[in-house]
C-alpha cells in the first residue's frame, strides 16, 4: 500500500489543504442538517462564525450574531447558518456547540466553504 500525494503546497494556493477535513468533499445540505440534529441533540448551543479564506488557521473567527442558547430547532439554526452564508459569500462559515456544563466547544465543523485565495 502506498501513501496518495495530494498535492498540496504552499506556493499554490488554489491546492492548500489545512487539517485532516480539509481533504474531505463539501458536505451536502442533508449531512449538514444531520450534524445540526445532532449538535441539537446533545444539547450543544449553536453558534455560527465565519472567516475569509486566508484566515482559515487564525485562532479567532468572526461570530455570527450571538449564540443561540437554548435553540434546537434545527430549522431555525440551518436558515441562520445560510443567512450568514450569503451576508458572507466568499468566507468560510462554521457551526460550533457550546457545552453549558464544561463551558467549551462540544463539536465544531466547517458547513461551508469560502473561494480560495
Amino acid at each position: 500500500m502506498s501513501m496518495q500525494d495530494y498535492h498540496s503546497r504552499l506556493s499554490d494556493p488554489a491546492s492548500r489543504k489545512f487539517e485532516t477535513f480539509s481533504y474531505l468533499p463539501a458536505m451536502s445540505t442533508d449531512e449538514i442538517r444531520k450534524q445540526v440534529e445532532y449538535l441539537v441533540k446533545k444539547g450543544l448551543n449553536p453558534a455560527i462564525e465565519h472567516t475569509e479564506p486566508q484566515y482559515l488557521m487564525d485562532s479567532y473567527w468572526y461570530m455570527w450574531k450571538l449564540p443561540m442558547f437554548g435553540e434546537t430547532d434545527v430549522d431555525k439554526v440551518l436558515a441562520e447558518c445560510e443567512a450568514c452564508r450569503k451576508a458572507n459569500p466568499d468566507n468560510h462559515v462554521r457551526l460550533i456547540g457550546y457545552d453549558n456544563f464544561s463551558q467549551s466547544q462540544g463539536a465544531s465543523m466547517v458547513i461551508y466553504r469560502g473561494k480560495t485565495v
